[in-house]
Protein backbone atom coordinates (compact mmCIF):
# COMPACT_ATOMS: atom_id res chain seq x y z
CA UNK A 1 0.00 0.00 0.00
CA UNK A 2 3.04 1.97 1.00
CA UNK A 3 4.33 1.49 -2.62
CA UNK A 4 1.11 2.42 -4.41
CA UNK A 5 0.98 5.85 -2.29
CA UNK A 6 4.56 6.56 -3.18
CA UNK A 7 3.45 6.28 -6.83
CA UNK A 8 0.78 8.27 -6.77
CA UNK A 9 2.44 11.12 -5.11
CA UNK A 10 5.23 10.71 -7.81
CA UNK A 11 2.86 10.98 -11.05
CA UNK A 12 0.52 13.73 -9.49
CA UNK A 13 3.15 16.90 -9.91
CA UNK A 14 3.94 15.23 -13.68
CA UNK A 15 0.55 15.15 -14.66
CA UNK A 16 -1.07 18.23 -13.11
CA UNK A 17 2.29 19.84 -15.08
CA UNK A 18 1.04 18.47 -18.42
CA UNK A 19 -2.79 19.83 -17.27
CA UNK A 20 -1.13 23.07 -17.27
CA UNK A 21 0.82 23.82 -20.28
CA UNK A 22 -2.39 22.05 -22.19
CA UNK A 23 -4.55 24.69 -21.00
CA UNK A 24 -2.22 27.58 -21.36
CA UNK A 25 -1.24 26.75 -25.17
CA UNK A 26 -3.35 29.11 -27.45
CA UNK A 27 -6.54 27.89 -29.59
CA UNK A 28 -6.17 27.74 -32.92
CA UNK A 29 -7.69 30.65 -34.94
CA UNK A 30 -11.13 30.29 -35.82
CA UNK A 31 -10.98 30.52 -40.16
CA UNK A 32 -12.44 33.89 -41.07
CA UNK A 33 -16.36 33.87 -41.47
CA UNK A 34 -18.58 34.26 -44.60
CA UNK A 35 -19.79 37.84 -44.37
CA UNK A 36 -23.32 36.69 -47.10
CA UNK A 37 -24.44 32.92 -45.88
CA UNK A 38 -24.79 30.54 -48.55
CA UNK A 39 -28.56 29.94 -50.80
CA UNK A 40 -30.66 26.98 -49.74
CA UNK A 41 -30.42 25.71 -53.55
CA UNK A 42 -27.08 27.26 -54.24
CA UNK A 43 -24.74 23.99 -56.05
CA UNK A 44 -22.37 22.80 -53.62
CA UNK A 45 -18.71 24.74 -53.79
CA UNK A 46 -16.25 22.54 -55.97
CA UNK A 47 -12.87 23.74 -55.75
CA UNK A 48 -12.27 21.49 -59.70
CA UNK A 49 -11.19 23.45 -62.11
CA UNK A 50 -14.21 22.24 -64.43
CA UNK A 51 -16.87 23.69 -62.00
CA UNK A 52 -16.11 27.14 -63.74
CA UNK A 53 -16.78 26.16 -67.42
CA UNK A 54 -21.01 26.30 -67.28
CA UNK A 55 -22.29 29.51 -65.78
CA UNK A 56 -25.90 28.75 -67.36
CA UNK A 57 -25.76 25.55 -65.45
CA UNK A 58 -25.07 27.10 -62.06
CA UNK A 59 -27.41 29.37 -62.32
CA UNK A 60 -30.07 26.83 -63.50
CA UNK A 61 -29.64 24.93 -60.71
CA UNK A 62 -29.82 27.50 -58.08
CA UNK A 63 -33.01 28.37 -59.93
CA UNK A 64 -34.54 31.78 -60.38
CA UNK A 65 -32.68 33.34 -62.73
CA UNK A 66 -34.38 32.59 -65.83
CA UNK A 67 -34.10 36.55 -66.67
CA UNK A 68 -30.51 36.51 -66.39
CA UNK A 69 -29.62 33.44 -68.32
CA UNK A 70 -31.89 34.61 -71.21
CA UNK A 71 -29.95 38.17 -71.08
CA UNK A 72 -26.63 36.68 -71.05
CA UNK A 73 -27.92 34.05 -74.12
CA UNK A 74 -29.15 36.65 -76.44
CA UNK A 75 -26.24 39.22 -76.04
CA UNK A 76 -23.54 36.51 -76.47
CA UNK A 77 -21.82 37.84 -73.30
CA UNK A 78 -21.96 34.40 -71.80
CA UNK A 79 -19.01 33.02 -74.53
CA UNK A 80 -16.99 35.49 -73.52
CA UNK A 81 -16.94 35.13 -69.77
CA UNK A 82 -16.76 31.65 -69.97
CA UNK A 83 -13.80 31.58 -72.53
CA UNK A 84 -12.76 34.20 -70.22
CA UNK A 85 -12.49 31.96 -67.01
CA UNK A 86 -11.02 29.19 -68.75
CA UNK A 87 -8.31 30.63 -70.05
CA UNK A 88 -7.62 33.33 -66.86
CA UNK A 89 -4.68 32.28 -64.80
CA UNK A 90 -5.37 34.47 -61.83
CA UNK A 91 -7.74 37.32 -60.63
CA UNK A 92 -11.01 35.42 -61.50
CA UNK A 93 -14.62 36.44 -61.45
CA UNK A 94 -17.82 38.09 -59.58
CA UNK A 95 -20.90 37.90 -60.56
CA UNK A 96 -23.73 39.87 -59.31
CA UNK A 97 -26.85 37.92 -60.28
CA UNK A 98 -30.37 39.55 -59.79
CA UNK A 99 -33.14 36.60 -59.40
CA UNK A 100 -36.61 37.04 -61.94
CA UNK A 101 -38.21 38.98 -58.98
CA UNK A 102 -35.88 41.78 -59.53
CA UNK A 103 -36.15 41.83 -62.92
CA UNK A 104 -39.61 42.37 -62.63
CA UNK A 105 -39.25 45.55 -60.05
CA UNK A 106 -37.86 47.75 -63.18
CA UNK A 107 -40.52 50.25 -65.21
CA UNK A 108 -42.44 48.18 -68.08
CA UNK A 109 -40.82 47.42 -71.01
CA UNK A 110 -36.72 49.01 -69.97
CA UNK A 111 -35.23 45.73 -70.87
CA UNK A 112 -36.82 46.31 -74.14
CA UNK A 113 -35.97 49.67 -74.55
CA UNK A 114 -32.17 49.54 -74.06
CA UNK A 115 -30.18 49.25 -77.37
CA UNK A 116 -28.13 45.88 -77.68
CA UNK A 117 -24.71 47.52 -76.62
CA UNK A 118 -26.55 48.64 -73.68
CA UNK A 119 -27.88 45.18 -72.84
CA UNK A 120 -24.01 44.19 -72.96
CA UNK A 121 -23.32 46.85 -70.83
CA UNK A 122 -26.08 46.43 -68.77
CA UNK A 123 -24.52 42.70 -67.68
CA UNK A 124 -20.97 43.82 -67.76
CA UNK A 125 -21.70 46.29 -64.86
CA UNK A 126 -22.59 43.28 -62.30
CA UNK A 127 -19.27 41.50 -63.68
CA UNK A 128 -16.43 42.14 -61.44
CA UNK A 129 -12.85 41.41 -63.32
CA UNK A 130 -10.90 39.63 -59.72
CA UNK A 131 -12.42 37.30 -57.81
CA UNK A 132 -13.63 38.35 -54.27
CA UNK A 133 -14.41 35.92 -51.68
CA UNK A 134 -17.10 36.22 -49.28
CA UNK A 135 -15.30 37.05 -46.19
CA UNK A 136 -13.52 39.91 -48.30
CA UNK A 137 -15.84 42.45 -49.47
CA UNK A 138 -14.72 44.94 -46.75
CA UNK A 139 -10.93 44.78 -48.90
CA UNK A 140 -12.82 46.77 -52.14
CA UNK A 141 -12.18 50.28 -53.19
CA UNK A 142 -14.72 52.16 -54.55
CA UNK A 143 -15.52 53.12 -57.00
CA UNK A 144 -14.83 49.19 -57.62
CA UNK A 145 -14.36 48.28 -61.27
CA UNK A 146 -16.23 46.25 -63.55
CA UNK A 147 -16.02 44.81 -66.65
CA UNK A 148 -18.13 47.89 -68.06
CA UNK A 149 -15.09 49.87 -66.88
CA UNK A 150 -14.15 52.30 -64.31
CA UNK A 151 -15.63 55.79 -65.25
CA UNK A 152 -17.40 57.45 -61.88
CA UNK A 153 -19.30 59.46 -63.62
CA UNK A 154 -21.49 57.03 -65.94
CA UNK A 155 -20.70 53.89 -63.98
CA UNK A 156 -20.17 54.19 -60.59
CA UNK A 157 -20.06 51.07 -58.46
CA UNK A 158 -19.45 51.31 -54.42
CA UNK A 159 -19.58 48.73 -52.16
CA UNK A 160 -20.26 48.62 -48.58
CA UNK A 161 -19.61 46.04 -46.17
CA UNK A 162 -20.19 46.04 -42.42
CA UNK A 163 -21.42 43.18 -40.26
CA UNK A 164 -22.73 40.76 -42.02
CA UNK A 165 -24.42 43.23 -44.80
CA UNK A 166 -22.78 44.32 -47.88
CA UNK A 167 -24.73 47.27 -49.80
CA UNK A 168 -23.96 48.24 -53.46
CA UNK A 169 -24.70 51.80 -54.63
CA UNK A 170 -24.86 52.51 -58.10
CA UNK A 171 -26.43 56.29 -58.01
CA UNK A 172 -29.32 55.03 -59.57
CA UNK A 173 -30.43 51.98 -56.63
CA UNK A 174 -29.31 50.78 -53.61
CA UNK A 175 -28.92 46.61 -53.23
CA UNK A 176 -28.01 44.21 -50.88
CA UNK A 177 -26.17 40.88 -51.52
CA UNK A 178 -28.73 38.42 -49.81
CA UNK A 179 -26.40 35.22 -50.15
CA UNK A 180 -23.98 32.97 -52.32
CA UNK A 181 -25.02 31.68 -55.22
CA UNK A 182 -21.41 29.74 -56.46
CA UNK A 183 -18.01 30.05 -54.98
CA UNK A 184 -14.48 28.89 -55.99
CA UNK A 185 -11.38 29.76 -56.10
CA UNK A 186 -11.84 31.53 -59.19
CA UNK A 187 -15.30 31.96 -59.70
CA UNK A 188 -18.03 33.54 -57.54
CA UNK A 189 -21.58 34.03 -58.22
CA UNK A 190 -23.59 36.59 -55.31
CA UNK A 191 -27.63 37.06 -55.45
CA UNK A 192 -28.44 40.50 -55.24
CA UNK A 193 -32.26 41.73 -54.62
CA UNK A 194 -32.13 44.57 -56.70
CA UNK A 195 -30.99 45.26 -60.76
CA UNK A 196 -27.83 47.38 -60.74
CA UNK A 197 -28.40 50.06 -63.12
CA UNK A 198 -25.84 52.65 -64.21
CA UNK A 199 -26.20 56.17 -63.29
CA UNK A 200 -25.58 56.44 -67.34
CA UNK A 201 -28.42 55.28 -68.47
CA UNK A 202 -30.85 57.92 -66.54
CA UNK A 203 -28.54 61.28 -66.96
CA UNK A 204 -30.07 63.76 -69.14
CA UNK A 205 -28.65 63.81 -72.70
CA UNK A 206 -27.40 66.68 -74.44
CA UNK A 207 -29.66 68.27 -76.60
CA UNK A 208 -28.73 67.18 -80.33
CA UNK A 209 -27.25 70.88 -82.00
CA UNK A 210 -29.70 72.84 -84.12
CA UNK A 211 -29.34 72.63 -87.52
CA UNK A 212 -27.48 75.46 -89.19
CA UNK A 213 -29.80 77.86 -90.65
CA UNK A 214 -30.29 77.71 -94.59
CA UNK A 215 -28.11 79.88 -96.50
CA UNK A 216 -30.79 81.89 -98.90
CA UNK A 217 -28.86 82.43 -102.98
CA UNK A 218 -27.51 85.84 -103.47
CA UNK A 219 -29.58 88.20 -105.97
CA UNK A 220 -28.45 88.71 -109.30
CA UNK A 221 -26.01 91.88 -108.02
CA UNK A 222 -25.87 92.85 -111.91
CA UNK A 223 -29.51 93.21 -112.45
CA UNK A 224 -30.45 94.66 -109.02
CA UNK A 225 -27.55 97.43 -109.75
CA UNK A 226 -28.45 98.13 -113.50
CA UNK A 227 -32.73 97.92 -112.21
CA UNK A 228 -31.64 100.11 -109.11
CA UNK A 229 -28.90 102.39 -111.53
CA UNK A 230 -31.81 102.24 -114.41
CA UNK A 231 -34.69 103.52 -112.16
CA UNK A 232 -32.35 106.52 -110.60
CA UNK A 233 -31.59 107.22 -113.64
CA UNK A 234 -35.61 107.46 -114.77
CA UNK A 235 -36.19 109.37 -111.39
CA UNK A 236 -33.59 111.82 -112.30
CA UNK A 237 -34.72 112.18 -115.61
CA UNK A 238 -38.06 112.95 -114.92
CA UNK A 239 -37.41 115.03 -111.94
CA UNK A 240 -35.18 117.30 -114.43
CA UNK A 241 -38.26 117.16 -116.65
CA UNK A 242 -40.38 118.48 -114.59
CA UNK A 243 -38.19 120.96 -113.37
CA UNK A 244 -37.27 122.20 -117.01
CA UNK A 245 -41.44 122.10 -117.95
CA UNK A 246 -42.09 124.22 -114.59
CA UNK A 247 -39.07 127.03 -115.51
CA UNK A 248 -40.29 127.76 -118.76
CA UNK A 249 -44.05 128.33 -117.94
CA UNK A 250 -42.85 130.58 -114.87
CA UNK A 251 -40.79 132.37 -118.15
CA UNK A 252 -43.55 132.71 -120.22
CA UNK A 253 -46.38 133.75 -116.98
CA UNK A 254 -43.42 136.54 -116.59
CA UNK A 255 -43.53 137.60 -120.40
CA UNK A 256 -47.30 137.56 -120.90
CA UNK A 257 -47.75 139.77 -117.84
CA UNK A 258 -45.17 142.20 -119.58
CA UNK A 259 -46.52 142.61 -122.46
CA UNK A 260 -50.10 143.18 -120.77
CA UNK A 261 -48.56 146.34 -119.06
CA UNK A 262 -47.00 147.77 -122.09
CA UNK A 263 -50.06 147.33 -124.36
CA UNK A 264 -51.93 149.30 -121.51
Amino acid sequence: MKHVLFSLLLIMPFSTLYSTTTLAQAPDAAPSKPIVPTLPHSPSEDNSDSSTDDIIKILRKAKSFNVLIRLLKTTQLINQISSQLITIKSGGLTIFAPDDGSFSQLKVGFLNSLADNQKIELLQFHILPTYVSSSNFDSLSNPVRTLAGDNPTRLQLNVTAYGNNVNISTGVVNATVTGIVYSDKVLAIYHVDKVLLPLDFFKPKPPAPAPSPAIEPKADNDNSSTDGLGTSKDSAGACSLTSTQGTTLVSLGVALVAMVIISS
